[in-house]
């Protein structure tokens, strides 16, 4: 039997620093939400069914005016999200958890990230097979400064070895809901939990490390106003 990759996409953030009251994975971007191009790129992937989290004032809406309208198939639920990011994550895990064959890689991605395309996909595809938890990325092209509590140089780590992490990242759906499960107890046990992406919780959690797999230069998150006047540039090369 092939194996069955499904994605989680996440967009339940507010996007504050957009300075707009339409969340950044909503705004228009050639005529088309942001959050559209993400999920046509997993639609036309082996991707076999896609988990979408958003805000759940906004599901009605994802339904109408994103699945419906633009024939998102995979999109097999659209579900609420949580406070923090990690939570809306687990929330996407949890429903392909009720699936009646779970799959066996996921797929995690920011909805804010419109130029995942098949390429990178598919290196995430094969990466994921022999690693089990991969993270797409790029090597910075600054050299990066690691500053102390009162703004001062204290590090320079090596150019070559430092990568800006992006989505997707793909893992064992086995091994990534686990890890999550286990957070979300670390948590209601009283824990302090920061984590910004899900590459932590394996590493925070499982103390596992994670393959990181060409993404590309392009694969911009859109986080400020300046961001979708690039992306608007990208769109049309």
């Amino acid at each position: 039997m092939p194996e069955k990759y499904a994605a989680v996409v996440l967009s339940a953030g507010k996007g504050t620093r957009m300075n707009s009251n339409v969340p950044k994975q909503y705004l228009m971007l050639e005529g088309m939400p942001v959050l559209c191009y993400s999920l046509q790129s997993f639609q036309q992937s082996m991707i076999e069914e896609i988990v979408l989290v958003c805000g759940e004032e906004d599901s009605e809406y994802c339904r109408k005016e994103i699945v419906e309208k633009y024939g998102y198939t995979k999109v097999r639920a659209i579900v609420a999200g949580g406070r923090e990011r990690y939570h809306s994550v687990y929330c996407g895990l949890e429903e392909l958890a009720k699936l009646t064959q779970l799959p066996d890689y996921v797929m995690i991605h920011d909805g804010a990230r419109p130029f995942v395309d098949q390429a990178m996909i598919e290196r995430c595809a094969r990466a994921v097979k022999q690693y089990q938890a991969c993270a797409a990325g790029m090597p910075v092209k600054d050299t990066i400064k690691i500053a102390d509590k009162y703004g001062f140089a204290v590090e320079s780590p090596e150019r070559k070895l430092v990568w800006q992490i992006q989505t997707p990242q793909v893992f064992a759906f086995s091994l990534i809901y686990q890890a999550y499960r286990e957070l979300l107890e670390m948590e209601a046990g009283g824990m302090n939990i920061s984590v910004t992406d899900d590459a932590m919780v394996l590493e925070t959690v499982m103390k596992r490390q994670v393959r990181l797999v060409e993404g590309s230069y392009e694969n911009i998150k859109i986080t400020t106003p300046e961001d979708l006047k690039i992306a608007s540039v990208l769109t049309k090369k």
